[in-house]
């Protein structure tokens, strides 16, 4: 096992938790789980910086998960590239 394969690892983990946290906002009851909780406050913080940047078209549509998940992907190519 090597370096660039634990950064993919976590770079895909991290993608998972952010596609939980976005579905988990579509039915509020969700929100008091423990595990949505969970994700929420490793999540947020982040997901913060891009609603910051784009915020919720209409106050509804909220597209700054697009931007997060590119500049995730972008950030790991960065690293992996790096890396090898």
């Amino acid at each position: 096992m090597n370096l660039g394969y634990v950064i993919h690892i976590l770079f895909v983990t991290y993608t998972v938790l952010l596609f939980v946290r976005i579905v988990s906002s579509w039915f509020p009851a969700w929100q008091a789980h423990h595990l949505v909780r969970f994700v929420s406050f490793y999540t947020d913080p982040y997901l913060n910086l891009f609603r910051r940047l784009l915020p919720p078209l209409g106050g509804v549509l909220d597209i700054s998960p697009i931007l997060a998940f590119f500049v995730l992907r972008i950030t790991e190519m960065v690293l992996l590239s790096l890396v090898t």
